[in-house]
């Protein structure tokens, strides 16, 4: 894989809002201030933005998350960069201790070798503490309260690397949200049957992100606003959203733009193994799911996670919001994550010190380039860098 020494190209400076035009990456690979000797001039339709950072991923390319194998992790290290992503938290299912456990293991051993490709960030645990009203895609034969001697547990095998977990808060979450932000950990709600008044109460405790909003979590009502009634109300709370026009309306996806603020709305892809794959039986968390006409459902019909890339939810939002600005579409998949996981030390916009984890795109959205820590991983057929 080639290394970058830098650009002489158009990029976005978040904190000023202002377009540059150079910068040079460390042989460390960190953004440097100073401009390349060797920098490379791109074509003037191109652009350089942080590289996509997706905070709920299961799966793609045949490989899961769940597998708990390097093989896997490796797969979707390799495949996630065509879609622009450099960094993503590798998400566990609700299972056993065991295969949570498991999982969890292979991605720590996986981090400290890893192979060229994108970053695994970290983990995020979807369950098993969740809701059995709002299992959706996840095993309610597994699904549980709270638990923290599994929690201990999950912490010891992670060493670290849990940035986020989505639990339902009605399920013993009092005990769960504060061993959550006792360890650093993100709390988002999900698969949750929480009221409005007890997700309020979770709010000014520290809970404030919301799994795949909209999608397995209580509803808005006129006399009980839900979750969904909280999330759009209170500009605490960080917003995941799956925009695929599938698991949520563009209506829908309107509201929410309207109603949050820019920093608060975080693009996700909650992909499985079924993504960049043809039609077809595949599987989540080791339950089958089957792959048709864009849509990868359980064999009753529940949807089970997505086949999305992050490349093509920026460009369905442009299409259904488009009083958003290039710059603020963009954050939503590399600032906002990256704040919202506590990482916007190391990654999510291009600044000094921070790691060159860069995607290559034109005003469209489409990827030509990505570029983990100064290395191309990959380029768009035709393209080269």
């Amino acid at each position: 894989m080639e290394k970058i020494s830098g650009f002489k190209a158009s990029w976005i400076d978040f904190e000023s809002g202002l377009y540059r035009d150079s910068f040079s990456i460390s042989e460390d690979g960190h953004i440097l201030s100073r401009p390349s000797a060797n920098a490379i001039t791109l074509p003037s339709n191109l652009v350089v933005v942080p590289g996509f950072i997706d905070e709920h991923i299961h799966g793609a390319a045949g490989f899961d998350v769940m597998d708990a194998s390097a093989t896997s992790l490796t797969g979707l290290t390799k495949a996630l960069p065509q879609e622009g992503v450099t960094a993503f938290l590798a998400t566990t299912m609700s299972c056993s201790d065991e295969a949570i456990i498991n999982a969890i293991k292979a991605v720590v051993a996986f981090q400290k070798s890893p192979t060229p490709g994108a970053m695994i960030a970290g983990l995020h645990l979807e369950g098993p503490f969740l809701s059995k009203v709002h299992a959706g895609a996840q095993d309610p034969g597994v699904i549980r309260p709270f638990d923290p001697v599994s929690f201990a547990a999950y912490l010891s095998a992670a060493e670290g690397q849990i940035r986020e977990m989505t639990f339902a808060y009605e399920e013993n979450g009092k005990v769960g949200l504060a061993e959550l932000l006792k360890n650093g950990v993100t709390p988002s709600i999900g698969h949750s049957d929480c009221t409005a008044e007890l997700f309020k109460e979770g709010i000014e405790a520290g809970l404030h992100c919301s799994t795949h909003t909209y999608n397995a979590m209580r509803g808005f009502q006129h006399r009980e606003p839900g979750i969904v009634g909280e999330v759009l109300l209170n500009d605490d709370v960080n917003a995941e959203l799956i925009a695929d026009g599938i698991h949520v309306s563009p209506d829908a996806i309107r509201l929410l733009f309207k109603c949050k603020k820019k920093e608060n709305i975080i693009l996700i892809s909650d992909s499985t193994e079924a993504k960049y794959l043809p039609l077809g039986e595949y599987t989540l968390g080791g339950t089958p799911i089957f792959l048709k006409d864009g849509v990868a459902r359980l064999k009753d019909g529940t949807i089970a996670g997505s086949v999305l890339r992050l490349d093509t939810a920026l460009k369905n939002i442009h299409q259904w919001v488009p009083s958003y600005s290039f710059e603020d579409l963009i954050k939503l998949v590399t600032l906002n994550p990256a704040k919202n996981l506590h990482l916007d030390k190391t990654m999510g916009s291009i600044a000094p010190h921070k790691l060159a984890n860069l995607t290559i795109i034109d005003h469209d959205f489409n990827v030509y380039a990505t570029i983990v820590k100064g290395e191309v991983v990959y380029c768009k057929e035709g393209f080269c860098l």
